[in-house]
C-alpha cells in the first residue's frame, strides 16, 4: 500500500575524534567560514550500507559494487548494474569476461518500472541515462525522490580539527632519498574532528514519485509504508552501524520525525534552525533545546499526526521538547 503522508525531521550525527565526511584532501569539510559541515551524500551512503546489510532481499541500485569472474577489481558500469539486477532485460556477449558487451533489450517504460524495484530509488530518486548507439536507442529517465535531505552543519560551539602522522609498515621504493632514509618506513596522515554534532536537516514528500510511478505502468512500486519504516531504522541505526576506520567514532545521536496527516499541505522550516545545542553539558550529556521546535508545531498540531523523538539516553539531554512528542531509544 502506498504511504501518502508527508514528514519533516532532522538527524543528529555526533563524530568524537572521528572524521565523519572527508574532503578530498582527507580533511574534515569546512565551509568559507570555518563551520564544519557533511555532505547529504555521507548520510545517504550510511542508510543504504544499512538497507544492503540488513535487508538483503531488498535491491540497493546506486552502490559501488565489482564486477564478478574479473581479477583487477572492475567497478560495474551503470548498464553493468542495471543488468546485474534485471538479467532479463538484457542481452549480454561473452559474459564474464573483460570483452562482455551488453546489449538493452527493454523500453523505456520496462526501465522506469525496473528502478522502481530498488528501495533507493523509491526513496531517493535518480538520474539514468545510458547513451545509445543512435539518438533513437539514448536513454534518459528522471525520478525525483520523495525523501530530500540537507547538508549537515556542526552545531557543536566549537570545530576542532587535528591532524597526526602515522606510520606504514612498508617503505615506498620510489622515494628518491639517500642509502639510509630508503630504509625507513614511509608516513602518512589522517585528520579528526574532536567533537562535532551534525544536524541533517530532511523532509519526505511521497507525491514526488507518483507520475513516473504512472507512467511505469501496471505494477509498478509506489513508496510504501514499509519502505518508511526501513527508511526510519536505517536514519537512526546507519551511521552507527557503518564502523570504518576514519569514521569510528561517528555514530546517529538523534532523530526528530514529525508526520503530517494525510492530505496536509503544511511546510515547516528547516529543523537546523528550530533544534539548539548549548554551550555546556550536563553530566557529560550535550542539552538539546527544542522550544522554537515546540513553539511551530503548537502553532499547527491541527495538521500534526505524530512526532517522535528517537535519541542516545546516554549522551542527549532534551529541554522543552514537544509535549506531544513520544520519546523513544535510538
Amino acid at each position: 500500500m502506498s504511504f501518502k503522508n508527508r514528514i519533516f525531521g532532522s538527524v543528529i550525527v555526533r563524530a568524537i575524534n572521528s572524521n565523519y565526511n572527508a574532503d578530498f584532501s582527507h580533511q574534515p569539510r569546512t565551509l568559507p567560514d570555518g563551520t564544519v559541515y557533511a555532505t547529504d551524500k555521507a548520510f545517504k551512503y550510511a542508510v543504504k550500507n544499512y538497507l544492503k546489510d540488513v535487508y538483503p532481499a531488498e535491491k540497493v541500485f546506486y552502490f559501488k559494487r565489482f564486477r564478478p569472474n574479473v581479477d583487477d577489481f572492475v567497478p560495474f558500469s551503470l548498464m553493468e548494474a542495471f543488468c546485474s539486477f534485471f538479467p532479463e532485460l538484457a542481452e549480454i556477449e561473452k559474459a564474464g569476461t573483460k570483452d562482455e558487451k551488453i546489449k538493452l533489450k527493454a523500453t523505456k517504460k520496462q526501465v522506469g518500472k525496473s528502478l522502481l524495484d530498488c528501495i533507493d530509488i523509491r526513496l531517493f530518486g535518480a538520474t539514468f541515462a545510458m547513451k545509445g548507439k543512435s539518438k533513437e536507442e539514448n536513454l534518459s529517465i528522471s525520478l525525483h525522490g520523495p525523501v530530500q535531505i540537507n547538508h549537515g552543519i556542526n552545531v557543536w560551539h566549537e570545530s576542532n580539527i587535528y591532524s597526526e602522522q602515522i606510520m606504514s609498515p612498508f617503505r615506498n621504493p620510489s622515494d628518491e632519498k639517500d642509502e639510509s632514509e630508503k630504509a625507513a618506513t614511509s608516513l602518512g596522515r589522517q585528520s579528526k574532528l574532536q567533537e562535532g554534532h551534525y544536524v541533517h536537516h530532511f523532509s519526505i514528500n511521497p507525491k514526488n514519485l507518483s507520475q513516473v510511478v504512472g507512467l511505469a505502468g501496471d505494477g509498478a512500486k509506489d513508496i510504501s509504508a514499509e519502505d518508511i519504516s526501513k527508511l526510519q531504522e536505517a536514519m537512526r541505526r546507519g551511521v552507527t552501524y557503518y564502523d570504518s576506520a576514519s569514521k569510528a567514532g561517528s555514530e546517529n545521536e538523534a532523530l526528530f520525525w514529525v508526520q503530517l496527516k494525510e492530505g496536509s499541505n503544511l511546510v515547516l522550516p528547516n529543523f537546523t534552525q528550530l533544534i539548539k545545542m548549548e554551550k555546556e553539558k550536563v553530566d557529560g550529556k550535550v542539552v538539546l533545546d527544542c522550544r522554537l521546535l515546540k513553539e511551530t508545531l503548537v502553532r499547527h498540531e491541527t495538521e500534526i499526526e505524530k512526532v517522535q523523538i528517537f535519541f542516545n539516553e546516554m549522551a542527549v539531554q532534551l529541554k522543552n521538547q514537544p509535549d506531544v512528542a513520544e520519546e523513544l531509544s535510538i
